[in-house]
């Protein structure tokens, strides 16, 4: 068998995340595109696309394409997938070098994509190819979204341990919560395994976050008929897992900000507030109640240690500060830190960042006692009033001292 020439990279569209209603530069329309995004899945890509094709080429023929968006793999997944085109002329490659994350390699593989049906599948053989007709078929008959859910018949996972269940119904539930127009809209909100047409989500920005690019979709896109089709998600075979507890966050912080219909961004874009970065932070000072409040217990409780009262609570408050100190140089100024690495720089952030926190008690307590002394303002209330003014102000005086760049090369 003759090989075809190794395709060269596709260009990684630039600017806005907007679909145009037509594919760009006036290519040839084909009627499907279905995104992979890919991050180290070398072992499972060539496997993959053997299986999409065997299931494609019966049906659609030469009208579909596969467009692999990867974001710069050190396995170098991109270059493996490039072989591929070798065999399968219907496969393309981005190599991403100056962005990450699912949500939008997924909407520049759309923008670059010529199909009036757009879908995206995971790399990792956790989505059974062969849904991909289902789907297709639900579109095909009238719908504007298909997406294969895990929560209708046909549906379920395979090995998924009780703490995976409780978290995915959790956030199901949470989302029913926040934003029901959008998320009870579908029984699988949290899938990643779905087609749209390409007229229903072309024309609005979209403002992804995280790796739930369906909820976007959603409460962005002109959706009015949703099928569903069951299925069930495989325990992946080869590489690593790369669900952890960051992407559960930034699925909160999707609700909240596909909720806030624009408001969050054009508040920050009028004061120049770092909105998502304080809703970051006051989720991490929520997990620090957690950790203060179960380790209060365990140290002061009689039938538990029954150590006394303030050295259980000065304890218990010190490693809350520390939890959280660790969660916020991770993820709430994550991209501050990694400009000031090394132990050294990190313990002077920890110090600082405990100073903070504990000026911000004392702050605390004089604001309870105004508010409920001077202003005669109910205890309770004026609680709630004080934490959430002295959460802004940690928040800001950390923000400008304990995470702010001052040294350079």
């Amino acid at each position: 068998m003759t090989l075809l020439p190794t395709k060269t990279l596709i260009k990684t569209p630039h600017g806005s995340l907007t679909i145009p209603a037509c594919p760009p530069d006036n290519q040839t329309r084909v009627q499907f595109s279905l995104i992979i995004p890919t991050y180290n899945e070398s072992r499972n890509i060539k496997d993959l696309i053997v299986l999409l094709t065997r299931i494609l080429d019966p049906v659609l023929s030469n009208n579909y394409e596969l467009i692999i968006v990867d974001d710069n793999s050190p396995d170098r997944t991109w270059e493996v997938a490039q072989t591929l085109t070798q065999t399968y002329p219907q496969v393309q490659v981005m190599r991403r070098q100056n962005e990450k994350g699912l949500s939008s390699a997924v909407i520049r593989g759309w923008q670059a994509a010529r199909g009036d049906i757009l879908g995206v599948i995971d790399a990792d053989l956790q989505h059974p190819p062969e849904i991909l007709l289902k789907l297709l078929n639900k579109i095909q008959q009238g719908a504007d979204l298909a997406v294969a859910s895990r929560h209708v018949e046909g549906g379920g996972v395979s090995e998924w341990s009780i703490l995976r269940r409780f978290l995915s119904r959790g956030a199901q539930l949470l989302g029913l919560i926040i934003l029901p127009r959008v998320v009870g809209r579908v029984s699988d909100p949290m899938s990643g395994y779905f087609m749209v047409r390409r007229s229903s989500i072309a024309g609005p920005i979209l403002n992804p976050l995280g790796y739930k690019i369906l909820l976007e979709v959603i409460g962005r896109g002109n959706i009015e008929n949703i099928a569903e089709a069951g299925y069930v998600f495989q325990e992946r075979q080869e590489g690593e897992s790369k669900v952890t507890w960051k992407q559960y966050l930034e699925y909160i912080l999707h609700l909240l900000r596909l909720r806030s219909r624009g408001r969050i961004e054009k508040l920050t874009q009028r004061f120049n507030f770092p909105v998502g970065r304080f809703v970051r932070f006051g989720l991490v000072g929520l997990s620090g109640v957690f950790v203060d409040m179960s380790l209060f217990y365990l140290l002061s409780d009689p039938s538990a240690l029954g150590w006394g009262l303030t050295r259980s609570k000065i304890i218990a408050a010190e490693v809350a500060i520390i939890n959280n100190f660790l969660w916020n140089d991770r993820w709430t100024f994550g991209d501050l830190s990694s400009q000031q690495r090394g132990w050294g720089k990190r313990l002077k952030r920890l110090l600082k960042f405990n100073v903070i926190c504990l000026a911000g008690l004392v702050l605390n307590v004089l604001l309870l006692n105004l508010l409920f002394n001077v202003f005669g303002i109910n205890r309770y209330l004026a609680n709630f009033l004080a934490i959430g003014l002295v959460t802004l102000w940690n928040f800001w005086v950390n923000l400008k001292l304990s995470w702010r760049v001052t040294e350079v090369k």
